[in-house]
């Protein structure tokens, strides 16, 4: 597909070393996930480093990376706004200082860096408060709301409560996965004390952090998200921060190094109230919506590819989307092209497996197993020989054998040679993804053959995870 963003890290190129985990949070009302912690000791006000690597999965609304909150009138946030820009603002009783940014940043299939520093004792104005994105400066701003004064004290390191992942002011979240989350109290440093352009594909890409990197400072911040058991620990050392809503079944393994497929909120998300939550693995489609689809990030040419499905009704279909169909609006009459709905003569059908039991495509259709509601659906993908299986509680539909080539449906060859993993749902329906990088489904403990994913069932043999390491090597 297309990417957004040129230097986006999509952790398919070699680090030297692995992030293991990222953190899913999201935002669900009165129970938004997050870290908070009240500092008790004043820290350098003037001079600090925030870094973290972000993944966003949802678009078109306010997503909050850091805040500092004293009172209405002292704040400080960094976050995305509501069409999607970077916004950062400073106010001390009532003044403020801050800006946001001309780009916007909607890529939902990667990861994102960000760095911010405050150098307030910089004697050039316009160095006080600087921003990077993988690993460039932002220098181009909508609105600017000024520098700060030389010497300034800002909100972030006073002892009051800092957040990550919410904005106090205005009670919102952040919804997607971060990962690599730091703040160095005392220290202006630069976007390449965290990261390095890969010298063969120019991709920003994360370098190791260690205990020993950086002075961390009074109040530092390095929230690794590797200890389930403890999702706010602090490896620099200064105190954990408190856990909102966030538990060891947030704890994901998609990361910077090896970024996973997820729903893709970016295309043919159709308005009118549908929901792609739980780090874009669960869509679901209102009352009043008729049939509509989501696909995933990633599209397919080559290779052998295992994911999973669980609907929580009768009305939904599972499978693949062609390319052309995976970017195009939605179409007046209600429906997308590329899905299985209802197999009208208003929609093709490319290799979905319907709750009745019936694979569709363009060479026919085969009877399998129906499922509903609390049955894992296997979808095992050959674009090697352009076949997809499908199998419901483990038991392969038509009698097919991915790890043989067997009894496989098949496709028209006038299709593109790039597909999408895509589901589609009645209305008062959901889909859950399993794509290995995480699912709020249980039971998900099985690997592919390279030790990667997780997943309800062991995938068949020669089939892997849709995440970047495995794509790096077979796709």
């Amino acid at each position: 597909m297309a990417f957004l963003e040129r230097n986006a890290n999509r952790g398919s190129v070699s680090t030297g070393y692995d992030i293991d985990n990222s953190v899913k949070l999201q935002t669900a009302g009165v129970n938004s996930e997050f870290f908070n912690k009240s500092y008790s000791s004043t820290g350098n006000r003037e001079t600090w480093t925030f870094s973290t690597w972000v993944k966003r999965t949802e678009i078109g609304s306010n997503n909050y990376l850091l805040d500092a909150y004293k009172n209405s009138n002292t704040w400080f946030i960094l976050g995305f706004s509501d069409v999607d820009d970077i916004v950062l603002y400073d106010i001390i009783a009532g003044t403020d200082y801050g800006k946001r940014t001309t780009a916007v940043y909607r890529d939902t299939s990667a990861w994102y860096h960000i760095v911010f520093v405050s150098d307030t004792t910089n004697g050039t104005a316009g160095d006080r408060q600087r921003l990077y994105v993988n690993g460039v400066r932002v220098t181009d701003f909508d609105s600017d709301y000024g520098d700060p004064p030389s010497g300034y004290d800002g909100s972030v390191n006073d002892a009051i409560v800092h957040s990550i992942g919410y904005r106090t002011d205005g009670n919102s979240s952040f919804n997607g996965y971060l990962a690599e989350t730091i703040l160095v109290d005392g220290t202006a440093l630069d976007p390449t004390d965290f990261g390095e352009f890969d010298s063969n594909s120019g991709i920003w890409k994360p370098i190791e952090i260690t205990d020993t990197s950086f002075t961390w400072g009074t109040n530092g911040l390095w929230l690794k998200y590797d200890n389930a058991a403890s999702m706010g620990a602090n490896s620099a050392g200064t105190g954990g921060f408190s856990v909102q809503n966030v538990n060891q079944n947030d704890q994901a393994t998609d990361t910077p190094t090896n970024n996973f497929c997820i729903g893709n909120a970016l295309v043919n998300f159709a308005p009118g109230g549908q929901t792609l939550v739980r780090g874009a693995t669960k869509f679901s489609n209102p009352s009043g919506q008729n049939w509509q689809t989501i696909t995933g990030t990633f599209g397919l040419t080559s290779g052998k590819w295992y994911w999973e499905f669980e609907t929580d009704g009768t009305g939904a279909f599972v499978g693949i989307s062609d390319v052309e169909d995976s970017i195009v609006p939605q179409r007046t009459d209600g429906y997308f092209l590329g899905y299985g709905d209802d197999n009208s003569a208003t929609t093709k059908s490319l290799g979905m497996y319907s709750t009745n039991g019936v694979i569709y495509n363009e060479s026919g259709s085969a009877t399998g197993t129906s499922y509903g509601s609390g049955n894992r659906v296997g979808v095992a993908l050959d674009m090697d020989n352009r076949k997809i299986y499908f199998a419901v509680d483990n038991n392969w539909a038509n009698s097919g054998d991915p790890a043989n080539g067997t009894n496989g449906a098949t496709w028209n060859t006038s299709w593109s040679d790039t597909v999408f993993p895509a589901g589609s749902c009645a209305q008062n329906n959901s889909i859950f993804f399993v794509y290995g990088g995480f699912s709020s489904l249980s039971n998900i403990s099985n690997v592919d053959a390279n030790g990667y994913g997780g997943f309800y069932y062991t995938p068949p043999s020669g089939f892997y995870a849709l995440c970047t390491k495995n794509l790096a090597e077979y796709g």
